[in-house]
């Protein structure tokens, strides 16, 4: 999927791009990170050694670069599981798609400017331990 349609779709957009990958498992493989040096040199950041062509590494005890992690996950919480919690699968979907409509060009420019903010702590101290940004 990333190599037949992410990675041309995200080349086809802009060319200014930093792809982020977390520290799962899969993407410390080494075929992964070769992948991603030849195809994305010193424009990835994840799971990496002094060999690899990464922007950064990713760094330990994260803390969060991903913007699903640090801001959209915790904003549809607190805007679908609201009391009175939802009673049936439908209720659930609307409140769902009431919180995705809800985000708006303000607040992804600020996802936006935080996400840039991490990066650049995370460039600065190397991919060493942070504390909590």
């Amino acid at each position: 999927m990333f190599s037949e349609w992410l990675l041309p779709q995200m080349q086809q957009d802009s060319e200014n791009f930093i792809f982020i990958q977390d520290g799962a498992p899969p993407h410390w493989h080494s075929g992964v990170r070769h992948y991603l040096d030849k195809n994305l040199p010193r424009r990835w950041i994840g799971r990496s050694t002094d060999e690899n062509m990464a922007l950064t590494c990713w760094p330990p005890r994260s803390p969060d670069l991903t913007p699903c992690d640090f801001f959209l996950w915790g904003y549809f919480k607190h805007r679908v599981f609201v009391p009175p919690l939802p009673v049936s699968l439908n209720e659930l979907k609307q409140r769902i798609t009431a919180a995705v409509a809800s985000v708006d060009e303000d607040m992804l420019r600020s996802v936006w400017t935080e996400l840039d903010y991490r990066i650049d702590i995370c460039c600065v101290t190397k991919g060493s331990h942070t504390e909590h940004l």
